[in-house]
Formats: C-alpha cells, sequence, structure tokens
C-alpha cells in the first residue's frame, strides 16, 4: 500500500513563488502527479510524470510556471511553482499509481492535500 505525505504548501504573495514536495512510501509509484481543487470547484489536473522525465504533462494554465520532477530514486515527486497568481489559491493533493494521473478519476493513491493561498 503506498501513502503519500505532501508538504510545502503555504501563503505567498502574486509573483512568488513555492515548492511542493511528495514523499511515497511503501514503494515507487509508476507515475506522479497534482491536481488541485479550489473551493465550490471539482478537483482539477496541474501536472503529472511517468516513470520517465521524459514523460510530464501539464495543464495549460500552468504552463510555463510550474514544473515537476521526480527525485530520490523517484519515490517523491516536486513541484515547482513560480510567478503564482490569486486564481492559483487551492488545496494541491498529490496522485499515483499506475498509470499517469491526468483525470481524477481512477487515481489509485491520493494524499491528504496541502494549502496553497496567493494574495494579490
Amino acid at each position: 500500500q503506498v501513502q503519500l505525505v505532501e508538504s510545502g504548501g503555504g501563503l505567498v504573495q502574486a509573483g512568488g513563488s513555492l515548492r511542493l514536495s511528495c514523499a511515497a512510501s511503501g514503494g515507487s509509484p509508476y507515475a506522479m502527479g497534482w491536481f488541485r481543487q479550489a473551493p465550490g470547484k471539482e478537483r482539477e489536473f496541474v501536472s503529472a510524470v511517468g516513470w520517465s522525465e521524459s514523460m510530464t504533462y501539464y495543464a495549460d494554465s500552468v504552463k510555463g510556471r510550474f514544473t515537476i520532477s521526480r527525485v530520490n530514486a523517484k519515490s517523491t515527486v516536486n513541484l515547482q511553482m513560480n510567478n503564482l497568481k490569486p486564481e492559483d489559491t487551492a488545496v494541491y493533493y498529490c496522485a499515483a499509481g499506475s498509470v499517469v494521473p491526468t483525470n481524477p478519476v481512477g487515481v489509485r493513491y491520493w494524499g491528504q492535500g496541502t494549502q496553497v493561498t496567493v494574495s494579490s
């Protein structure tokens, strides 16, 4: 059973940066990624990476600002978030499984979530 633990959320001003990390225990999933959910909205895809970092995916809203990477023998996934905007405010969830997680339906493992708040 894979468990995911996120860290790195917080409060930042618009234009600032944050880095989220998600450490997997109990195994190294084939693919890992991030989703986010703002109040009153559905959970949405942010970014994902397969076993190889040549397989990276981004939502259009974060392309050019966010970078995903896998470290620590692929057991940890980082999300570097630059030039943050107020609309990036949400709870960010780590996801993992045997397929690249670009849709919340079918994600096998979820983290507990970490709050990111961007002030204007």
